[in-house]
């Protein structure tokens, strides 16, 4: 039986989606700058020159951003020798949920909930069931803000008052900071879970539990101990397809939380983005006749997309660029690799915040020729064809 695999390079988004001036991102293009800045010898930390990517390059990768913004990324012009596209959203979002489930063929029927850009951020009534959950007699932050900059700004008065540190952005999300050891992260997990059944009936796509340690002198960082509570989807997806059909379906890193461990058979996580590649290649070795395996690889977007670092965003492209050259050096005849993304975050644009943009779609092991434009949705509809199993959504096999 066929096998698939469907990597999510996360946020690594190729310009051009026809409705970014509605999420004021006219002109974003995560993939084109970040090659424009590395040949213009303005990326050159721990890295040096354009940007390297040649297995990428090889399967489409600059083809797929010409095609969907118009942009020749400097250095990215290799004949492509894989499928090549570049999808469209539809959903009205430009967060992981929305693109994820999307992929998996299964468009957001609703609108996100979004906080407003003001302080105090949330509701009076929500501020209180967090104080209530946690026992505590008031919240920090209750803002707009990037992650590694509000624990700088709170991680001290978190550590004297106990009490938890609350934040969203411009994505459908609650996130809840705390010190692993003081405050505790079973608390801080526990806290998550209770407060999620909230927010989504408010239609708040994610709480996410946002662990750190250290102290006010030697500074304060981030665990991988990060989880997810996200809303479930509203309707099967690819990975119910897959596994109602009694076929494996192997999550890698956050893919099982995004889903609600919805048809997920396996999750396997992992510290850091390197340990979850070498999951996918071991999984490249030993899964099932006929599974899908779903791996989403999020540094891009937290290491280096949010925090706007165009040199480390290259750096990460570069590595995964040498990873996937293993994944297909170890595929087996007949499996499918799909590489894709599942919105934008352009480390050149101004503020923090992710950008609505097309995403790459790379096919490798089914030949060479150019799938054009496509939707997300095509994604699952294809993958769910390759696999030979029903496809209960709306997108069409470009397989066919």
């Amino acid at each position: 039986m066929p096998r698939a695999f469907v990597l999510v390079l996360d946020s690594v988004g190729c310009g051009g989606a026809p409705d970014a001036a509605e999420f004021g991102d006219t002109g974003a293009n995560t993939l084109g700058h970040i090659a424009q800045a590395c040949a213009e010898g303005r990326a050159e930390r721990g890295r040096s020159g354009p940007l390297r990517v040649p297995v990428l390059d090889g399967l489409g990768l600059g083809a797929a951003i010409k095609l969907a913004s118009g942009m020749d990324a400097p250095g990215l012009g290799a004949a492509p020798t894989g499928l090549w596209g570049a999808a469209t959203e539809i959903s009205r979002g430009k967060d992981t949920p929305s693109g994820h489930w999307e992929l998996a063929g299964v468009p957001v029927p609703w609108d996100w909930t979004y906080f407003p850009r003001q302080t105090p951020a949330f509701p009076d009534e929500l501020t209180a069931k967090v104080c209530e959950l946690a026992g505590t007699d008031g919240i920090l932050g209750n803002c707009h803000a990037g992650g590694i900059a509000i624990i700088d700004q709170f991680g001290a008065e978190h550590l004297r008052t106990g009490w938890p540190i609350c934040y969203t952005s411009a994505d459908s999300v609650f996130q809840i900071a705390a010190h692993e050891d003081a405050f505790g992260l079973d608390r801080l997990q526990r806290l998550c879970a209770d407060l999620a059944p909230v927010l989504h009936d408010m239609r708040v796509g994610r709480v996410i539990a946002r662990p750190f340690v250290g102290s006010e002198k030697d500074g304060f960082r981030r665990t991988y101990n990060r989880r997810d509570y996200a809303i479930a989807p509203p309707a099967p997806t690819l990975c119910d397809w897959v596994s109602d059909a009694g076929r494996m379906v192997h999550g890698i890193g956050k893919i099982s939380d995004i889903f609600s461990g919805r048809g997920i058979s396996h999750s396997h996580k992992g510290p850091d983005d390197a340990a979850l590649c070498d999951h996918l290649l071991r999984l490249v070795d030993v899964a099932e006749d006929g599974a899908l395996t779903l791996c989403n690889l999020v540094e891009f977007d937290s290491l280096y997309g949010h925090p706007r670092d165009v040199a480390g965003y290259a750096r990460a492209l570069e590595r995964v660029d040498g990873v996937i050259g293993q994944v297909l050096a170890r595929m087996r005849a007949g499996d499918m690799l799909v590489i894709t993304a599942d919105h934008g975050n352009d480390p050149t644009a101004p503020g923090s915040d992710h950008t609505r943009e097309r995403v790459p779609v790379l096919v490798a092991g089914l030949g060479a020729g150019e799938i054009g434009h496509c939707g997300f949705v095509d994604v699952a509809a294809s993958v769910a064809h390759h696999l030979g199993v029903p496809a209960q959504g709306p997108g069409r096999s470009f397989l066919t």
